[in-house]
């Protein structure tokens, strides 16, 4: 066997694919008090010689199709595949105030299973629970799943069926936006 071929043999699952629900991290950074730089992510996670990164996708909701065009232009040159959404306005009962929101979760999913023969690991930022049963089917595939969020914000069902879960405020070090 040739060394090549060992590597391939001992490190089998390190394709990679990373799913950024954006505006459930802004909400965690927002809380956190500190926000992470999209390039640094990209860092941390393919720091592995024998990691391959697929695909990165990052999903946010926008005012307008203007909103965000420069954070977005800078995600694309780092290799981001972009998807977005026009928020809705939504009236809350129980505040009595409207809401904007623009919900990309089946966005997420459908990504996720559309490019599943490409990657063996994911690592999903996000928190929300709406997620449990695409990874539930995921991980049925042998797909190892990450999830990065903060206490406080991570449901407790997605926590409950991901492989790992990273806390923002633990790889913040390496992942903090600096400005310069």
């Amino acid at each position: 066997m040739t060394n090549s071929h060992q590597c391939t043999c001992i490190y089998p699952r390190n394709r990679l694919s990373i799913f950024v629900d954006g505006n459930n991290m802004f909400y965690a950074q927002q809380k956190n008090g500190w926000f992470f730089d999209p390039k640094r992510v990209l860092e941390y996670f393919t720091n592995d010689p024998y990691v391959s990164l697929i695909n990165a996708f990052w999903y946010t909701g926008l005012k307008d199709s203007q909103d965000q065009r420069g954070f977005r232009d800078a995600l694309i040159s780092l290799g981001y595949t972009v998807r977005t959404k026009i928020l809705k306005e939504y009236y809350d009962d129980s505040s009595g105030r409207y809401s904007q929101k623009a919900n990309l979760d089946i966005e997420i999913v459908v990504d996720m299973f559309n490019t599943v023969e490409q990657y063996d690991r994911v690592i999903l930022f996000s928190g929300d629970g709406d997620f449990e049963r695409a990874i539930e089917l995921l991980r049925s595939k042998n797909t190892h799943i990450t999830v990065v969020s903060t206490e406080g914000m991570i449901a407790r069902e997605l926590r409950n069926v991901t492989d790992r879960y990273i806390d923002l405020n633990d790889i913040r070090g390496t992942i903090e936006k600096v400005d310069g």
